[in-house]
């Protein structure tokens, strides 16, 4: 996961990205007790994101300790790749300086902008589309389990090829999936 720390020390801490949960709740409290509103944050910075070519994956508002931490979760719109450095850098001053100017979350907070990660949840149509080509792990309805290449996402179907050769399975009987980190493996 690509993580992104922004130096504004007028109103926030800054620290390191960490994973977040795509959540538009707050953790930790409710938004009373971190002085934020997660949906005016989100609203305000979808814009932002997509005009970075990006996606707003999540927005989340927590503590750590006794610090109020916003974190925000951006990823590509579609296709495979990741995030590069420079505009996650850039994202996360555009965040940061808009976090400031319309002053949503009261007092000092630390801003963690981050990208989903490796290993990611798919749980939303879009994940499985950006994880085809990728070796997945699959919970099914009936309880079995199965790690396979998505190789399409057609409707509500995936095109999975596994060891036995290739198989379709609905989007429907996945109870869970996520993608699996490939060691040595050319993602190109």
């Amino acid at each position: 996961m690509a993580s992104s720390k922004n130096s504004r020390p007028k109103r926030r801490q800054d620290g390191a990205g960490r994973r977040a949960v795509n959540s538009a709740r707050p953790a930790g409290g409710s938004p009373a007790s971190t002085g934020a509103d997660v949906a005016g944050i989100t609203t305000e910075l979808e814009a932002i994101v997509a005009q970075a070519g990006l996606y707003l994956e999540g927005v989340k508002v927590g503590r750590a300790g006794k610090r109020k931490v916003v974190k925000v979760v951006v990823d590509l719109p579609e296709g495979p790749g990741g995030v590069d450095s420079d505009t996650l850098t850039e994202v996360s001053r555009a965040i940061s300086q808009r976090l400031d100017d319309v002053d949503l979350v009261a007092g000092a907070y630390t801003l963690e902008v981050s990208t989903p990660g490796a290993q990611r949840e798919l749980t939303e149509l879009r994940h499985f589309s950006r994880a085809q080509g990728r070796l997945v792990e699959l919970r099914l309805a009936d309880g079995s389990e199965l790690v396979a290449r998505l190789m399409e996402l057609s409707g509500d179907t995936l095109k999975l090829r596994t060891n036995d050769g290739e198989r379709p399975i609905g989007l429907g009987d996945v109870v869970s999936a996520r993608v699996r980190v490939e060691f040595g493996k050319d993602e190109g």
